[in-house]
């Protein structure tokens, strides 16, 4: 038998030094291992083992890995323009602040599950994120790296520590109606029927802030939900709601329907387009500027710190069960996005949400709340 081997070949170097050559079945060109060998044997044996995995079809090219974290990061980043502008500035924002200044100019070959765990260090101990903004965080990076495993650039993902994406949400906080109603009484009149309409019917701030006149019908006891608007970066943000599920239709109890009738007529842009809650100067809601100066002022003031506005969905949903209605009729109200398969093999029986209103009114009476002040827009004294 002669020395020649049927794939690859092996050769001395002057060193004394083995080098072994073999072709790439993609470009069919002969490439060199990147490291040498001692002996002849050793050479032999890495060819062999490298043409078992060609023939398994599992063969990685290590130098695709040399493609730098940025340049997958923003090809991935580039087939994100389907989503929400919000969740793009976030996953922008979390790139840019917290991946990117650690990971930019690194070969995704290069990045190992050990440089992972240190940058997850470096996130707890060098910065003032959170324990579940890590976890985000990290998950980004985890998508981005499954991206390159997909592309075939790495040949299993680096992002495979135990436990590191689990978000530990806090107990969730539910406004009991008593609070919602001296929340309400210690507002400014112009924001107690935002407040009132968030706990009683379960919309989004988003919704909140995107809900035209034309979608609230007091006479028919109804308000629906079709348009959101949020703030990205400073701006305002129109489009549909968060979820297919959350374009819905939501009955109101009679009380709400009382209270929305006269916030329109006091506060709310003229027009069938006009908008129902505005702030003072007559632009859409400023979330943060209503917490500010709405929202925590007047939860110091009746002693309940630490309730958030979105706590008013809480205390919606809690309602809505505790009214014996079906589950699938409380998330259909609450626009879950869980329910939406479920709504696909189960109708929502008629009249389910109307017997959630009565009970969500009977909930409120029951409160006893004081009657709540009224102002005319020309008596109101704008200090929100």
């Amino acid at each position: 038998m002669s020395g020649r081997r049927r794939f690859g070949a092996v050769r001395k170097l002057p060193s004394g030094r083995f080098q072994a050559r073999f072709l790439d079945p993609e470009t069919t060109r002969y490439r060199t291992a990147a490291q040498t060998f001692a002996t002849k044997t050793a050479a032999s044996k890495w060819l062999a083992a490298l043409e078992t995995d060609m023939a398994r079809g599992v063969w990685h090219d290590p130098k695709r890995g040399e493609v730098l974290f940025r340049s997958v990061a923003e090809q991935w980043y580039a087939t994100k323009l389907h989503l929400r502008p919000s969740t793009q500035h976030i996953y922008r924002t979390l790139l840019d602040r917290h991946i990117l200044p650690t990971f930019a100019e690194v070969p995704v070959g290069a990045i190992t599950t050990l440089d992972v765990q240190m940058w997850i260090s470096d996130r707890h101990r060098n910065t003032r994120m959170g324990a579940n903004s890590v976890a985000k965080t990290y998950k980004l990076l985890r998508t981005v790296m499954e991206s390159a495993l997909d592309a075939g650039l790495i040949l299993r993902n680096p992002c495979r520590v135990k436990g590191a994406g689990t978000e530990r949400l806090p107990e969730m906080r539910c406004a009991t109606v008593e609070e919602v109603a001296a929340i309400a009484q210690a507002v400014e009149p112009r924001w107690q029927a935002l407040i009132l309409l968030a706990a009683y019917s379960g919309l989004r701030w988003g919704e909140l802030a995107g809900l035209r006149r034309r979608y609230l019908d007091p006479l028919h006891k109804t308000v629906r939900v079709v348009e959101q608007c949020t703030e990205v970066n400073g701006h305002f943000v129109w489009g549909p709601p968060k979820t297919s599920a959350g374009t819905r239709t939501v009955a109101l109890p009679s009380f709400i329907c009382d209270v929305m009738v006269e916030h329109l007529a006091l506060w709310s842009q003229p027009g069938v387009e006009g908008l129902v809650f505005v702030m003072p100067e007559g632009t859409p809601l400023r979330r943060e500027n209503f917490r500010k100066r709405v929202w925590l002022p007047a939860c110091r003031a009746i002693g309940v710190e630490g309730v958030r506005f979105h706590d008013l969905r809480h205390t919606n949903a809690t309602l809505s069960a505790a009214s014996g209605a079906p589950l699938r009729a409380v998330m259909h109200r609450l626009g879950h996005a869980s329910a939406a398969a479920a709504l696909r093999y189960q109708h929502r029986l008629d009249g389910q949400d109307d017997s959630i209103a009565d009970y969500l009114d009977s909930a409120f009476r029951d409160a006893r709340p004081g009657p709540f002040r009224r102002t005319a827009p020309s008596a109101y004294r704008g200090s929100n």
